[in-house]
């Protein structure tokens, strides 16, 4: 039975196997290792902006071991860094980075699906030009913030093309290549190619960027000789409040909104009409949905509490939207809070409010 039918105790339960699950296999010795071993050959910062959507899931889609990637996802993937907690949160990870001796490469993703119009981003009403332009204005905020030299940060714009998984890169002079066109011989020439797109890019960081471009031209290859879903519709059944969720890459579940915005009623809004129209048209049952809010901490003590009240501000706070613009949605609404523990990926909850 597919998990958006089953009744809402049968999908809480599957989200928090869920959630064990992925902290299990990111703290396996195996991963551990593989993790250890990547970052002593590829130093590079990888930080990716991306949207909500579970099908953006970079690690799997480029082979790349997990906690390599750092990801940022909001709705849509829609962000402002002249917001102080996102311009905050991003400067500090890349000084962070440099202070280990680390350049920073960031990801700037939008996507979008090649078979079919509506199978692409809702935060952009299916609109991949809006998308890419909002990708393109991130990059600029990025220069503005880092430097338009490049030789620290490099702000990379990326699409998605969700029916394959393919990376779409956009070069300095406009150039695109497309990696699920590539033939084998284009993908022994690589970096001759990212050389080309990229002639500002340090060569650290095109030789780092190359095994996410070959990974992900095998991914593509095995995606091809698959047979999965494509035409799903929207049947999300939780909203999730502020980070933490990157366990969550299933498609079509979750809203996903992060505290990356000065204005978080709006999302919420959107969030709980989709929740509602998804009951109303049957996708889901109606028996429940639920609103889940986390904060990460590093440390025991102030961090861990002041995760926590982190976590329960933003819930209250999103109770509080969906009560007044969604009254009737509100009586269905379960609330769970949580943290999670980011060394181990731990999701830890602490409050249950029905």
């Amino acid at each position: 039975m597919a998990i958006h039918t089953q009744p809402i105790a049968d999908r809480l339960d599957w989200l928090w196997q869920l959630s064990q699950q992925h902290s299990e296999r990111f703290c396996d010795p195996e991963s551990y290792l593989a993790r250890q071993r990547y970052l002593a050959e590829h130093n590079t910062q990888i930080i990716a902006l991306k949207c909500m959507d579970g099908r953006i899931h970079l690690p799997y889609a480029t082979q790349t071991p997990l906690g390599i990637i750092t990801p940022f996802r909001n709705l849509g993937g829609i962000f402002d860094l002249g917001w102080p907690y996102m311009g905050d949160l991003l400067a500090d990870s890349v000084g962070s980075a440099v202070q280990q001796g680390r350049r920073v490469l960031i990801i700037i993703t939008y996507h979008y699906s090649r078979g079919d119009h509506a199978r692409g981003c809702a935060g952009f009403n299916c609109d991949r030009a809006a998308a890419m332009a909002h990708a393109q204005a991130i990059q600029q905020q990025v220069q503005t913030i880092f430097g338009a030299g490049h030789q620290t940060v490099y702000p990379l714009v990326c699409g998605f093309e969700t029916d394959n998984d393919a990376l779409i890169l956009h070069g300095a002079h406009n150039e695109v290549v497309d990696m699920a066109t590539l033939s084998p011989a284009d993908i022994e020439q690589l970096p001759s190619r990212v050389a080309s797109l990229f002639p500002d890019m340090p060569p650290t960081v095109q030789r780092d960027l190359l095994p996410l471009l070959k990974g992900n031209a095998n991914h593509v290859a095995e995606i091809r000789h698959s047979h999965r879903e494509l035409d799903i519709e929207h049947r999300e059944w939780m909203i999730c409040i502020g980070r933490g969720f990157d366990f969550l890459h299933v498609p079509n579940v979750a809203l996903i909104i992060g505290p990356f915005s000065p204005d978080l009623s709006h999302p919420i809004e959107q969030a709980a009409g989709i929740i509602r129209a998804n009951m109303e048209r049957g996708r889901i049952p109606g028996d429940g949905f639920l609103l889940l809010s986390s904060a990460p901490y590093n440390e025991p003590g102030p961090d861990h509490a002041r995760a926590q009240l982190k976590a329960d501000s933003m819930a209250r706070f999103a109770a509080k939207v969906i009560e007044n613009s969604q009254p009737a949605l509100a009586q269905k609404m379960i609330r769970r809070t949580a943290v999670l523990h980011w060394p181990t990926r731990r999701l830890e909850t602490f409050a249950e409010n029905n």
